[in-house]
């Protein structure tokens, strides 16, 4: 990006932003490297290595580094202002070779916030090309509301409900959103996006950091888990995590796990057994 004014313009207009140069290539390289480290450790644990996945930043120092870096905290303030709490920071990671896609969707559908103050700024760990899976931007479409979406519960789809957008996209107006490790795009929760499958013989892995203003809550009043990241909360809407414990800190898992269950109850709302 050129300066903070060309961010705000080109957010405005086209709902999203990219890249954003956040972490240099050797930086990059030793996060992946923790969280790869971390993925090996808890292999014989399904039920710890899904958590890791979901909340990275409540288990590893670096991820809770990562969400608190001065390049994604000044862009996000740009947007929605200077008090500021990470919603989450759940991994994306399609496989070397992969069939898995995320399919076209707009992030606020299911997350039971009740405005669409938020901003996710999408950081890649690896190489994200066409070839590895990238996000495609639909430039305009975070003007509209939520549209409708069809749950599809698609064993290749990353989403929670295999969730897609139940009106016709064209592909033909979709932006590819290329990144280099330690590079970021940000977008609006109400923008049309997707990925293909990965189809390189690297991991695609990218982490989803979900800011949003301080001021915003639960529409149930669930206070879901969150880390303050900037400014004030005056408002004391959520549930508000500090720093993890030390690495994979089993009191920290434990703290993970109450607030899997919270949320569930927000993301699967009217879904059948």
């Amino acid at each position: 990006m050129s300066n903070a004014s060309d961010l705000e313009a080109r957010y405005q207009r086209d709902g999203f932003v990219f890249p954003l140069d956040v972490l240099d290539n050797e930086t990059a390289s030793d996060v992946r490297a923790d969280l790869e480290s971390a993925e090996a450790e808890l292999e014989q644990d399904p039920e710890r290595l899904s958590l890791l996945r979901g909340y990275p930043d409540r288990l590893l120092p670096s991820f809770d580094k990562l969400i608190r870096h001065p390049t994604m905290i000044d862009a996000a303030s740009r947007i929605l202002g200077p008090d500021l709490m990470v919603w989450s920071a759940a991994l994306f990671i399609k496989e070397a070779n992969s069939p898995s896609i995320v399919s076209w969707h707009q992030d606020l559908t299911y997350w039971g916030l009740d405005d669409a103050e938020e901003t996710t700024c999408w950081l890649a760990l690896s190489q994200v090309n066409h070839s590895s899976g990238a996000m495609k931007f639909v430039p305009g479409s975070h003007r509209q509301n939520i549209v409708d979406h069809v749950d599809t519960f698609a064993d290749d789809n990353l989403l929670s409900r295999g969730q897609e957008i139940a009106v016709d996209v064209d592909e033909k107006d979709a932006v590819l959103v290329e990144l280099k490790p330690g590079q970021a795009s940000l977008h609006h929760g109400h923008l049309f996006h997707a990925s293909g499958p990965n189809s390189s013989s690297d991991r695609r892995i990218g982490c989803a950091i979900r800011y949003i203003k301080a001021s915003m809550r639960q529409q149930d009043e669930t206070k879901t888990l969150v880390a303050h990241v900037s400014g004030e909360d005056r408002w004391q809407n959520f549930r508000v995590a500090g720093s993890p414990r030390g690495r994979l800190n089993e009191l920290d898992f434990d703290m993970c796990r109450q607030d899997v269950a919270a949320r569930n109850s927000i993301l699967y709302e009217g879904v059948g057994q």
